[in-house]
This record gives structure tokens, C-alpha cells and sequence, in this order.
């Protein structure tokens, strides 16, 4: 709100001229507001007037499958991270919505999901959080398995990959995946460590990475576990946080990689670009982002 606010708006728009730089890039808008991401925004990114209750696209948006020929924008139910930030009408509207003025068939399941809370190999597994899936303010009448089924045959997955935690203070998402783990190709996983012992994820991204590291996917072939050691914390406006470099976004060409100006920064990155031969990995610094609470 307020300061705040402008900042964060600067921030996500500095993020899509970036991307456009390598891929088309669309930004919704809500629509008191799209006069404006486009001014911020400049003329290399489409924006387009939806109405919207919150930024976080990549939770609240639809997932794309392949049904055959066809591609099928998933639309699933989206309750604010558990109810957490009323109102959140719009949001649970926005992939149908989005879906509608692309063009694209879409398929509404009634099941409360959000993007952040997975990621895929492209071959049949994926991977998730019991922190985030299990959490009961969710889908609490469901068993592990049932939603596991439900993931699976949304997703077309094989395999489940459940770990168990996401980071200790993401409270905003109990625990999404996108901060702890991300499939760089078949076979090989992505993984947040933390190097400081004196940190609760200290432990928690050890026991995430002992999950992970050797379990069998989708091809029968075991998981090769690659960390990210250092995990980065900022205090804004005396509420600490942890930036994890493993909320990066992969594109045509490139990886951005959110950054606070950590003395690893490089290093991490060249960790992560390593497992992206052929693309430029870049970091770029979030600290508008953060201030409304995301990465």
C-alpha cells in the first residue's frame, strides 16, 4: 500500500521488460489500473484489462496440458492461499477469464490448487509439499492419496514427489514448492539448502533434499538432487524474510534469478545456470516485490 505499492508496481514491471527481452510477455491489469502497467510497463509488453484482487498470476492463472493435439488451460478453484486475503472473487476467475480472451478451451476443476504448489519434468513426475497440499485449509476432506490422484490425473504425472516442508516463514503460502525445489530437466532436481545451522530451514531443506535425492521417477531412473546451499534473508518494514534463489523463472533462452544483493549471489547463479546449458541466467533484484509479500 501506499509507497510500497509504487515500488512493487516499478519492481514486477522492470521483471516483464526483462522477460521481453527474450519471449512476448502479457501483464494483466486490473482495469482502474492498466493505463498505468502500461506507462510502467513500456511498449515491449502487452497489457491487458482483467479485473484481478492480487498479482500472483503464476498461483492463481490457469495450467496448461496437452489433451492429444489440443492444449487445455486448467482452471482450478483458488481460495487466497487457505483464505488468507479477502476478497479473492476475481482471482478465482482471472483463468477463465485470461483463458477466454487468449482463446484457449479450458477445463474447471473443482479443486483448490494454485501453480506455486508444483513443479514438473515433462516426463510424468512431479514434485509438491505436504506442508502446502496437506495443509487443511485447502482440500481438507481429502486423504494424501486422493489428492495425489487428483494432481495426477489433472497434470497427466505419474509420479508424486511429496516433500516434506516448504520454507519455515512462508506463512503467505504454507510451505509452496516454487521456493524449495525445481525440476531442471528429467532426472534432475533443483534443490534450496541453507548453509546457516542456526536457521529452522537449516534442517528442514536437509531433510527435503534426503527425500528427494535418489527416489525414483517417473522413468524408473533415480533423482539426481542438485543444491542451491545458501538461502538469503532481508528484513523490510521489520518483517524478515527469506529470498530463495529457487523461485527463478526459466524462459526461451534465459533464467532470471531473484536476488537481494547477497554476497553468493554469483555463485548460486552459476549453479543454477550450469543446470541450463544454452540459456543466459541473470539475477535481478526483487526488493519491490517482497514489499507486498512475494518472490
Amino acid at each position: 500500500v501506499g509507497p510500497l505499492m509504487d515500488e512493487a508496481r516499478d519492481a514486477h514491471a522492470e521483471l516483464a521488460r526483462s522477460i521481453a527481452r527474450f519471449e512476448p510477455v502479457t501483464m494483466i491489469a486490473a482495469p482502474a489500473d492498466a493505463d498505468d502497467a502500461v506507462e510502467r510497463c513500456g511498449g515491449g509488453v502487452d497489457v491487458v484489462a482483467i479485473p484481478i484482487d492480487d498479482s500472483w498470476f503464476r498461483d492463481s492463472g490457469p495450467i496448461y496440458v496437452r489433451d492429444g493435439h489440443e492444449r487445455i488451460a486448467l482452471d482450478f478453484t483458488f481460495n487466497s492461499w487457505g483464505e488468507k486475503f479477502a476478497p479473492w472473487g476475481d482471482d478465482d476467475a482471472v483463468a477463465s477469464r485470461w483463458a477466454a480472451h487468449a482463446g484457449h478451451p479450458t477445463r474447471r476443476l473443482p479443486f483448490v490448487f494454485e501453480g506455486g504448489s508444483i513443479s514438473v519434468d515433462g516426463a510424468g513426475t512431479g514434485i509438491t509439499t505436504m506442508q502446502c497440499l496437506l495443509h487443511p485449509n485447502r482440500n481438507p476432506t481429502l486423504t494424501q492419496r486422493e489428492i495425489e490422484q487428483r494432481v495426477c490425473a489433472a497434470l497427466g504425472l505419474e509420479v508424486l514427489l511429496w516433500l516434506p516442508y516448504g520454507l519455515a516463514l512462508d506463512d503467505d503460502t504454507d510451505g509452496h514448492v516454487d521456493n524449495v525445489a525445481c525440476f531442471a530437466e528429467p532426472g534432475v532436481l533443483v534443490m534450496q539448502g541453507c548453509d546457516d545451522a542456526s536457521e529452522a530451514d537449516w534442517l528442514r531443506m536437509n531433510v527435503n533434499r534426503r527425500v528427494a535425492d535418489g527416489a525414483l521417477d517417473a522413468r524408473g531412473e533415480p533423482i539426481r538432487v542438485v543444491e542451491v546451499p545458501v538461502l538469503p534473508f532481508v528484513e523490510r518494514d521489520g518483517v524478515r524474510a527469506p529470498v530463495p534463489y529457487l523461485n527463478y523463472y526459466v524462459g526461451n533462452g534465459f533464467v532470471v534469478v531473484p536476488t537481494v544483493g547477497h554476497p553468493a549471489d554469483d555463485d548460486m547463479i552459476a549453479i543454477i545456470a550450469a543446470q541450463y546449458p544454452g540459456r543466459e541466467t541473470f539475477g535481478l533484484e526483487i526488493g519491490g516485490i517482497l514489499a507486498v509479500g512475494g518472490g
